[in-house]
């Protein structure tokens, strides 16, 4: 049988020489994950052919969409960053050659010994990157192996037979808790669901000092957060109810993840109100069109999770059109939309289930019934017949239900928790969320009480006595921050156009009459003197999200050496640079009469003129202009912080 085999995903482009552009996924670093491409290998065997209805045809994987670029600048190995132009890996989206991954930005691992274990005490520790492979007993990584027909290493696609899975969980099923569940035993790890339309708002992120990949909000919340410790086993999760968005969205994550899956289950409003979870259930023409539409669309497996329908002939009838749109598995929870964790879970049906289909089905919904350590995982899969068992609650009070070994006291889980929230930054206020619902009747007691009250991640450490580990962390974090800074700015100090007259200038409005700006001076003076109107080139620095702004007058460049934290104080600098050089009044207070004030005064006076006269005209347009900002304020979009 001809398997679907995937290019590694783990190569990436040399680091960009000049990351001075107003996007941050794609040209910020270099350091990016590049979306995979498929090719057909046969094979005679092993691990993954037992995974039925692979797709044997070959399809050329869509790149992951990166972020735009506001202006042309130069880029290593030659060509340019355009106007919003979407950079892809090569010309017209085609790969480049892979290469071996640079070995100072491996995975970030937790050290292991033989059996799971979990994370190393001091945060130098959790910080070092350390070797590729995943402690022992974590999720198997899909192999890397060289076709001898084609050259070309492929990896062996994600197999869910004979699995345990973290199952998606809203707030709980963040970063920090997927990779302890890794650590712990869990092979396969669901993200929680996470809703199209505000993937589609998000802009991929290379996070350099945490070594994430982040999905950045235009609000600048970061909506889904991954590594490359958990790559090769992460399912991501999210909430569609239209076939264009879904694809939208799996293309935009699909090279920083292991799966795709759409949510057919959650019964929460919501989630239905949109004709997403468990309303889609009541439209299979919807889910054929969303699955077939993923499954021809991206290189990586495609799931569903839905829950079970009134009728037993109807869930089958239901999973049998779905197993036709070529999903690589199914995870059935095995009760109704109206039931709830207290009702007892129906294994019979995901039992049926089971037997009507080829495909792997994933059991979920054990945790109140059957699973309270980790032999009732399997106690549980043979009373549903099926291939693996998905774990919700159950690993959500105490993720460490997935070692063989038994569980770990709950303190030790909690504060390898709070290790992993604290390394990959994860707001407080979600990792208090699921220390509480670890806790649980342990929330009344002093502990609890001063973890209920806790504001930050630092008084949530203090709470559970690792308050030298917050410290130690957040020291290791600024110093990277300050080397990083350092090197970008040596390298933008090489770059730099010798042509481009520099001072050390910021623009303070304090310094200013109100609505008098240096822009407005500078803009006024070259209409005076005839000379086009200013240009301003304004571009972001990744690691910190400052701006600095180049402004071109009468074919001369000029700008501040000093990066400010908006554009338009960026532009306002480059200004002051441009009226100082040429020694041109800028308008501060301290110059004495200001003829811009006095010119703003008559032409207000004129305008109450005209209606005490009955003549209420419009402004006219020509001396509005004397008063903008300048095109350029519309043209680069702030980027999230």
């Amino acid at each position: 049988m001809a398997l679907r085999c995937f290019q590694p995903a783990d190569t990436r482009r040399g680091r960009s020489q000049r990351p001075t552009v107003t996007q941050r996924g794609w040209l910020s670093s270099g350091r990016r994950l590049r979306s995979s491409s498929c090719c057909p290998v046969r094979a005679a065997g092993g691990a993954a052919a037992s995974c039925p209805r692979w797709r044997p045809r070959c399809r050329r994987s869509r790149r992951a969409q990166g972020t735009r670029t506001t202006l042309t600048l130069p880029l290593p190995g030659g060509g340019c960053a355009q106007h919003d132009r979407r950079p892809g890996p090569g010309s017209h989206g085609r790969p480049r050659p892979s290469a071996p991954p640079p070995s100072a930005i491996a995975a970030v691992h937790v050290a292991a010994a033989a059996a799971p274990a979990a994370p190393p005490d001091d945060a130098a520790a959790v910080l070092r990157p350390l070797p590729t492979p995943a402690p022992a007993g974590a999720a198997e990584e899909p192999r890397e192996e060289e076709s001898s027909a084609t050259g070309m290493t492929v990896n062996t696609p994600l197999c869910f037979r004979g699995k345990s899975i973290l199952a998606p969980m809203v707030r709980v099923g963040t970063l920090p808790m997927r990779l302890l569940a890794l650590d712990y035993g869990a092979e396969i790890v669901y993200c929680e669901e996470l809703i199209d339309i505000k993937m589609l708002q998000c802009k991929r992120v290379v996070n350099e000092i945490l070594e994430t990949v982040d999905f950045v909000a235009p609000n600048e919340r970061v909506v889904f957060r991954t590594c490359e410790r958990e790559r090769h086993c992460v399912v991501f999760q999210m909430g569609s109810a239209d076939a264009e968005r879904a694809l939208a969205v799996a293309k935009l994550v699909e090279s920083d993840v292991a799966g795709i899956d759409i949510n057919m289950g959650c019964p929460k409003e919501y989630s239905t109100k949109g004709g997403m979870g468990a309303a889609l259930l009541s439209d299979p023409d919807k889910i054929e069109s969303i699955l077939t539409t993923l499954v021809k669309g991206i290189c990586k497996p495609v799931t569903c999770k839905i829950r079970i329908l009134p009728s037993v002939e109807e869930t089958v009838n239901l999973v049998k059109r779905i197993e036709k749109t070529g999903i690589a598995a199914i995870a059935v929870h095995g009760r109704k939309k109206e039931e709830r964790p207290q009702h007892p879970v129906h294994c019979d049906v995901i039992k049926a289930i089971s037997e009507a289909v080829s495909i792997p089905v994933i059991a979920n919904g054990g945790s109140h019934d059957f699973i309270k350590e980790y032999t009732d995982i399997e106690t549980f899969q043979k009373a549903t017949a099926a291939s693996s068992v998905m774990i919700a609650r159950a690993a959500m009070w105490n993720p460490s239900i997935f070692r063989k070994e038994g569980p770990f006291p709950l303190k030790k889980v909690m504060q390898d928790y709070i290790k992993y929230a604290v390394r990959y930054d994860n707001h407080y206020t979600n990792t208090k969320y699921c220390l509480c619902q670890m806790l649980r009747e342990q929330l009344e007691t002093t502990q609890g009480k001063k973890l209920h009250a806790a504001q930050s991640t630092q008084e949530i450490c203090e709470v559970f006595e690792m308050a030298d580990f917050y410290e130690e962390t957040t020291t290791i974090f600024a110093a990277k921050k300050t080397s990083l800074e350092t090197k970008i700015q040596d390298e933008d100090d090489q770059m730099e156009d010798p042509d481009v007259i520099k001072m050390a200038v910021r623009f303070d409005k304090r310094e200013y009459p109100p609505q008098i700006t240096p822009k407005m001076y500078l803009l006024e003076w070259c209409r005076k003197e005839k000379h086009p109107q200013p240009v301003y080139e304004t571009v972001q620095r990744p690691l910190d999200r400052l701006f600095c702004s180049i402004v071109t007058v009468a074919e001369q460049k000029y700008k501040s050496t000093l990066w400010d934290k908006s554009k338009k104080l960026a532009e306002q600098a480059a200004a002051i640079v441009c009226l100082r050089t040429l020694g041109v009044p800028e308008g501060k207070l301290c110059e004495g009469e200001n003829h811009l004030i006095n010119k703003r005064k008559r032409e207000d006076q004129e305008r109450l003129n005209n209606r005490d006269h009955g003549d209420d005209l419009a402004e006219p347009s020509h001396k509005k202009a004397n008063f903008i900002e300048g095109p350029s304020d519309m043209n680069v979009p702030e980027m999230p912080r």
